[in-house]
């Protein structure tokens, strides 16, 4: 062997390494950047955080599936191009596709990759090239491109790497998911990057995130704020005597508030002041350059959400909040086994924790609960008593007086309590609309909560709007209607709107998690008087009502 044949051969060994992606795109790959100049591939600090994610479902699956939400223009198309072009120009018999959902987005993605290979000093000889194609033909692989327009492109041939751009904007979205996206088997080795901007709450790239977000199939979400770029593109330079401001209007955050939650600084806050000023509204601002993934699906004016994201970030962020008091559970089990079996756990003012399980049935439903109240021994678990909850309640009641008496069924359609109460008096139609009220008031009090910091659950409490009614009352958004304009279940949110489903006085709160009950016959809670246990002295607001 020579001494050129051995660098290369070196080279290539280096290329093709588990960590070679980032010497590869530094020694071999141009761009030309926003600035008009062609300057090599350093991966930026969004780019490295991607790969880093993607690198860990490829190692632990042996393939990637994933779905990308981001702001604009992070490079994320730049790097699956770099990394898929990495993948086919390197190995034996990698078929790739990209598909985007624009034309002048196409060409550019090609152009890019055109770039990458007449600068490539490793550039694998060329059988075949045109406008949308590269066919490297002494090794067996290709790199196409395509448009998606009215018809499902792609349909047909095997493809091993696949990058959907602006997928939220891809024109009959399904059909290229059935076309394009099948083409891909689940083996190891193959790739499907998804990745867009928002294009609001509802489509197929939405949904596709939302099932994702909640661990349902393979795919995982990827979702880069804003705030991560390490670019100038997000910063200004503050002018002489700039100041965050301490006062939000309308419920929104001040800027130090946001700051101080999202770690940004002076000069990303300024570029943020101008660019909202531009946008000409916080809302629009959250749609282009969302914090969390919930911003990303802000609602449009007219159809805004019954909570805002503002209170719920702040319980999010909130730290040094004390659980104390006794446990609710709040139980919304899956509707005929196909949404999420949620449960959320809450003490006073926090809530300790949002859990859930995907496709159980309601045998598998009641046994969880079952397990749950035997090792936590709960002041009240409340119930959703739809679909298969009412025999998940006729199942715990019948193991015995201790599972009776805490297990309570809420009927979500129910008249609410306020109305039973004063029937002429204006208030929410029906229990649910009454428990996401207290819910928000709850979130909003002057004595502050908190909730885990799980984007998930911020989607689902972000996500349905009010119905106000003719005569005043206020209902929620049904889970019907929500499904019609592509919005998933609130699962989550319904679990933790379930633990104030009563305002219910406890003279013997549980304090602690850590005292699990003695079952099998009826007998005093461990912290009844007849143990002697005296509750230390606490907040009556935090300790001794559900609500």
């Amino acid at each position: 062997m020579s001494e050129r044949d051995a660098k290369l051969l070196a080279l290539m060994q280096k290329y093709r390494a588990g960590d070679g992606l980032d010497p590869f795109a530094r020694e071999c790959l141009q761009i030309k950047t926003k600035a008009s100049t062609i300057e090599q591939l350093n991966l930026n600090k969004v780019q490295r955080i991607c790969h880093e994610k993607l690198e860990r479902q490829r190692e632990e699956k042996g393939w990637v599936r994933a779905l990308i939400l981001k702001g604009r223009q992070p490079g994320i198309s730049t790097y699956v191009g770099a990394r898929y072009y990495r993948r086919t120009s390197l190995w034996r018999g990698i078929n790739t596709f990209i598909l985007s959902h624009e034309q002048d987005s196409t060409d550019k993605l090609f152009a890019m990759v055109d770039r990458f290979q007449r600068n490539n000093p490793l550039a694998p000889h060329v059988g075949e090239s045109n406008a949308k194609s590269l066919v490297f033909d002494k090794l067996e692989s290709s790199y196409a491109v395509a448009t998606a327009g009215s018809r499902g492109a792609g349909r047909g041939g095997t493809v091993h790497l696949f990058h959907g751009s602006e997928v939220a904007y891809w024109a009959n979205a399904p059909a290229h998911f059935a076309a394009s996206v099948q083409q891909i088997p689940l083996l190891p080795g193959t790739e499907i990057i998804l990745e867009s901007t928002s294009n609001g709450a509802g489509g197929e790239f939405y949904e596709r995130c939302l099932d994702a977000e909640a661990g349902r199939g393979d795919y995982q979400l990827i979702f880069l704020p804003w705030f991560l770029s390490d670019g100038a593109e997000y910063t200004r330079e503050p002018e002489p005597g700039f100041s965050l401001s301490n006062e939000g209007d309308d419920g929104e955050m001040s800027e130090q508030e946001y700051a101080d939650i999202y770690g940004i600084s002076v000069a990303q806050m300024c570029w943020r002041r101008y660019k909202i000023l531009e946008l000409r509204s916080p809302e629009a601002f959250r749609r282009e350059y969302p914090a969390a993934p919930a911003e990303a699906w802000t609602a449009p004016p007219g159809m805004e959400p019954f909570i805002n994201n503002t209170a719920v970030v702040r319980a999010r962020k909130r730290q040094g909040i004390e659980a104390v008091g006794p446990l609710v559970l709040g139980v919304d089990p899956a509707s005929n086994g196909g949404d999420r079996f949620s449960v959320a756990h809450r003490r006073g003012q926090v809530v300790q924790k949002v859990e859930y399980r995907n496709k159980i049935d309601h045998l598998e439903g009641t046994a969880w609960i079952r397990q749950l109240i035997d090792t936590l021994n709960p002041a009240r678990v409340n119930i959703d008593a739809g679909n298969i909850g009412q025999a998940i309640i006729t199942g715990l009641k019948s193991l015995g007086p201790r599972h009776a008496d805490v297990v309570r069924a809420v009927n979500f359609g129910g008249t609410s309590q306020a109305k039973q109460a004063q029937p002429k008096m204006p208030g929410p139609r029906n229990r649910r609309a009454e428990m996401w009220a207290r819910m928000r008031d709850w979130l909003i009090a002057a004595e502050p909560a908190k909730l885990p910091d799980m984007e998930a659950l911020q989607t689902d409490i972000c996500a349905p709007k009010l119905e106000p009614q003719l005569n005043n009352d206020f209902q929620l958004e049904s889970k019907e209607k929500m499904k019609k304009r592509g919005v998933r279940s609130p699962d989550l949110a319904d679990a933790v709107a379930l633990t104030f489903a009563f305002n219910e006085y406890f003279a013997n709160a549980q304090m602690q998690d850590s005292q699990p009950a003695v079952f099998g016959t009826h007998q005093d809670l461990p912290n009844s008087p007849s143990t002697g246990y005296i509750p230390p002295p606490v907040s009556p607001g935090a300790t001794s009502w559900m609500g």
